[in-house]
């Protein structure tokens, strides 16, 4: 007789061997002895914790020729045929190949027949996410409304594909990965049975490989088991899978805790060149010093560590770090881990994160070191040196933002938003004592929008205005999105070859002040001016602010009269006489 693989030889047969998953085969071992069976089911979860296998003992259980029963018998002719696949009634189809609406259909076509042999008809529908949504929307009224001998079993691991319609007619159960307990009890029963001698910590070890399915468990169990002499060891299945014992970490943590980085460089070239992967030994170094973590944190938990088998050994090293330092190492290692899939050179990045865990102090002495020697450093500075750094950094730092007002200013680029606006108002003056009030108060734009004020009424501003609906025009021509941005602008002045635009939105400004946007309209204002113009954005408030503090000051000028000059003829006596008696127009002041 050809040989079975071990998955297929200790596939469960009955619900009482479906392995740690016990809150679905209760509830369906409920429903047989009630007689209340659902139209459709839907499994999920992980690969490998029984999907399938469930589905095939709910079938049997449900056409058993001694049922229903909450168990099948496996013995009468009608679960021997369904355990050899043979009977006609039991139909299981490969989502992933028969994916397409006419299959859909064939189904559809054949689930009115009733059954020729069993009780029920039994469709189980294996990765039923690969399904088309064409073949769902095909397959949706027949699993809402199916014949009464007709039952639906739908399996999947990732039921996120799954439309919400198929979802809601299905009853769902969710199975959950294996935990590595009972992963460990049936390898050895399975060990047992076979005639295979394995380690405890053997099989711990394919336990946590095999990430809670126990299909892949089992897998590894017969590869190792092929492998191994006499005895399954940890050492066997180490070679077997690229892995590392725990020893070679605890060396490693060891040189860590002494910083030693030629010691530690030399143990990750030899674990490299014994044929390790990167990112295997990254990933197992992250669950050695999570095991740690544990240990120190939880005493008595040494049943949840998984890769160290025998706690006692490790207790000194377990004192080494404090619990921060280790969780600080997790984070280091799981971000260089993440790194490695985009990785050209993972052993690098491996090295890397092995010379940062020995140079950033993770022993607790070496971090009180560190700290104690910058805290010294830093008391034995002297205070004066200190002060003359910080007032140098400060004039360095107040010379370049008056170099980049002055640029503003040269530009009058300042009302675009080409720099911060408070640039203005951060820069020191030695005008005089009244500056720092003044420009507190005044707009922060004032400087660079008042050449713009006195050229809002010029007759150039006016011709450039009347042009501007077809400047918008010509900018949704060319560019639509441009435009919409434009659109919210709106002239007030024109000064030499510079149009002033301002706006009501930030947002708005800031987008058209992009330079290939602000290049766009520059070249339809060419065209429609006739001449090269330049455009300036402001805001609205900014703009108003700009007119209102410009015109109390020319008023004022006007007013001003100097101390040494002669007062105003219209002050005398005799002119106010001659003003009243003629009127202004008609007199006329010389002087003698």
């Amino acid at each position: 007789m050809a040989h079975i693989a071990l998955y297929r030889t200790w596939r469960s047969r009955t619900f009482s061997e479906v392995i740690g998953q016990k809150h679905i085969t209760q509830t369906l071992q409920n429903s047989l002895r009630e007689n209340r069976l659902s139209h459709a089911y839907l499994f999920t979860g992980p690969r490998g914790t029984g999907k399938t296998s469930t589905a095939k003992i709910l079938a049997r259980a449900v056409n058993c020729e001694n049922g229903p029963a909450a168990e099948p018998c496996n013995e009468c002719s009608a679960c021997l045929r369904m355990l050899d696949g043979t009977l006609m009634d039991v139909v299981e189809i490969d989502a992933a190949s028969n994916n397409g609406v006419d299959e859909i259909r064939d189904l559809r076509d054949k689930v009115k027949y009733a059954p020729t042999e069993v009780r029920c008809k039994i469709y189980i529908i294996d990765e039923v996410h690969m399904l088309s949504q064409g073949a769902f929307n095909a397959f949706l009224k027949t699993l809402e409304e199916p014949p009464e001998h007709v039952i639906f079993i739908l399996a999947t691991t990732d039921p996120q594909k799954i439309p919400a319609t198929i979802l809601s007619r299905c009853q769902r159960f969710d199975f959950k990965r294996v935990s590595l307990e009972d992963q460990v009890q049936w390898l050895k029963f399975v060990c047992e049975q076979e005639k295979l001698t394995a380690d405890e910590e053997a099989l711990h070890y394919i336990g946590r490989l095999s990430d809670g399915g126990m299909r892949d468990a089992l897998s590894l169990l017969e590869q190792v088991s092929s492998f191994s002499v006499d005895r399954i060891t940890i050492d066997d299945v180490l070679a077997m899978t690229g892995g590392l014992p725990s020893e070679g970490y605890q060396r490693l943590m060891d040189t860590i805790a002494k910083q030693d980085i030629s010691e530690a460089m030399q143990l990750v070239d030899r674990f490299m060149q014994e044929g390790k992967s990167a990112d295997k030994f990254i990933e197992g170094f992250v669950h050695f010093i999570r095991d740690l973590l544990l240990m120190k944190l939880m005493p008595e938990g040494s049943m949840l560590t998984e890769q160290i088998f025998d706690a006692k050994r490790l207790e000194a090293q377990v004192k080494l770090f404090s619990s921060q330092e280790m969780m600080q190492m997790i984070d280091v290692l799981s971000h260089y881990q993440g790194e490695m899939k985009f990785a050209a050179q993972p052993q690098l990045l491996l090295e890397i994160a092995v010379m940062r865990l020995c140079t950033s102090g993770s022993s607790s002495h070496s971090l009180a070191e560190a700290s104690g020697a910058v805290s010294a450093a830093r008391a034995a500075q002297p205070q004066a040196s200190r002060v003359g750094e910080d007032t140098a950094a400060l004039m360095q730092r107040i010379q370049r933002m008056e170099e980049q007002l002055t640029q503003l200013l040269q530009s009058g680029a300042g009302g675009a938003g080409a720099a911060p606006r408070g640039a203005a108002a951060a820069v020191p003056t030695r005008s005089g004592p009244g500056f720092g009030a003044r420009s507190a108060a005044a707009p922060r734009s004032r400087i660079p929008l008042d050449r713009f004020v006195s050229g809002a009424a010029s007759a150039e501003f006016r011709a450039a205005a009347a042009k501007w609906s077809q400047v918008l025009s010509s900018v949704k021509e060319r560019k639509i999105t441009v435009h919409a941005w434009l659109v919210d602008g709106e002239p007030v002045s024109y000064d030499g070859d510079t149009l002033l635009v301002v706006f009501r939105s930030s947002m708005h400004r800031d987008t058209t002040e992009k330079p290939a946007n602000k290049g766009v309209i520059e070249q339809v204002m060419q065209e429609v001016f006739g001449k090269p113009i330049k455009l300036t954005t402001a805001m609205v408030k900014d703009w108003q602010d700009a007119q209102a503090v410009t015109a109390p000051e020319s008023v004022e000028e006007l007013v001003l009269v100097a101390s040494d000059e002669p007062a105003d003829e219209s002050e005398k006596p005799h002119v106010d006489e001659a003003l009243k008696l003629f009127g202004k127009d008609l007199v006329v002041f010389t002087e003698d």
